[in-house]
């Protein structure tokens, strides 16, 4: 299905809700854009306008909180919108850190409340938390207590969350304990972070950071876990790899595993629902997707030519 959005300039991710029936679009003309899908036809049922600058992402919360949904951009803000009537949204929510561009944008899984990561150009991860009383706490994800250390040399580009689900839960007769928080996030320093939240609820950086790439880390995806017993991420780079990361339960190191060198520098890497599909999107215009044979062996299963850099 091609998606005629009429953006007046570069769209830079699309994004569908929970059931699939609605795609959000983001741009480079600052406006967010609301899409209901019906067959092959689409509706535009809200275009948002509340950025000063490029959008670079979006991304919906879990239907539990409504319909909401995050968009973050150059001007340095992330915007919570939330849906008040069918077609009818406002801002929820103002994230105005204006410190510098913010490029990427996850919600939490819902077990953990209404709470998203940003990642920003000035190294920094953050994660906000919504309280009972309405109220916002945001918290900086660094190495030095007082948070004076960035997140990232040089610049943070993408954050994905950890599943809410504990490794091996699938084959486990016991009642496990939740899951502490944990997130992967990618910069400019060509490394990829696991962070952990403690039972106080501070951040730490978990093990050591993740080296295979020589180039900018572009996006991370943690696989979403159906309770076997490894964790997975994958990620992508601006040296045109894509690198799949695998932890299983007793260790907390990670094996990366690279698939083929790409023609173009990788931009987004996204899993199917259920985690056995790999979408790659390429700066060629192109997006591929793998999926595991077997063996272990990551096996290319189509390809295609796409105007747009992103996928969901």
């Amino acid at each position: 299905m091609l998606l005629e959005t009429a953006h007046a300039d570069m769209i830079h991710d699309a994004q569908f809700d929970y059931y699939g029936k609605r795609v959000a679009t983001c741009s480079s003309d600052t406006t967010v854009k609301i899409f209901k899908l019906e067959g092959e036809q689409q509706v535009l049922e809200a275009e948002l306008r509340g950025h000063e600058g490029p959008v670079w992402q979006v991304a919906w919360a879990h239907p539990k909180f409504g319909n909401i949904l995050a968009s973050c951009s150059y001007d340095g803000t992330v915007v919570l919108w939330i849906e008040e009537s069918p077609g009818t949204w406002s801002q929820l929510f103002r994230y105005e850190q204006r410190r510098a561009s913010i490029n990427s944008v996850a919600f939490a899984p819902h077990e953990y409340g209404l709470s998203f990561a940003c990642a920003s150009s000035d190294g920094y991860v953050a994660v906000l938390t919504q309280h009972e009383d309405g109220s916002w706490e945001e918290k900086l994800l660094s190495e030095s207590a007082d948070s004076s250390v960035p997140s990232h040399n040089l610049g943070a580009n993408t954050v994905s969350w950890a599943p809410a689900v504990q490794p091996g839960a699938l084959f486990s007769h016991e009642r496990s304990t939740p899951p502490l928080k944990r997130l992967a996030s990618g910069g400019c320093d060509n490394v990829i972070k696991i962070w952990c939240c403690d039972n106080t609820g501070a951040w730490k950086l978990e093990g050591n950071p993740l080296v295979k790439h020589m180039d900018w880390v572009r996006g991370v995806a943690w696989a979403p876990s159906i309770g076997l017993s490894v964790h997975t991420i994958a990620s992508c780079s601006q040296d045109k790899t894509v690198v799949i990361w695998t932890q299983d339960e007793s260790s907390l190191e990670w094996s990366p595993q690279e698939l083929v060198k790409m023609d173009a520098p990788v931009w987004s890497v996204s899993w199917s629902f259920i985690g056995n599909i790999l979408a790659v999107s390429s700066g060629d215009s192109t997006v591929s997707l793998w999926k595991e044979d077997v063996d272990g062996t990551w096996r290319n299963i189509q390809k295609l030519d796409s105007p747009i850099h992103a996928v969901s």
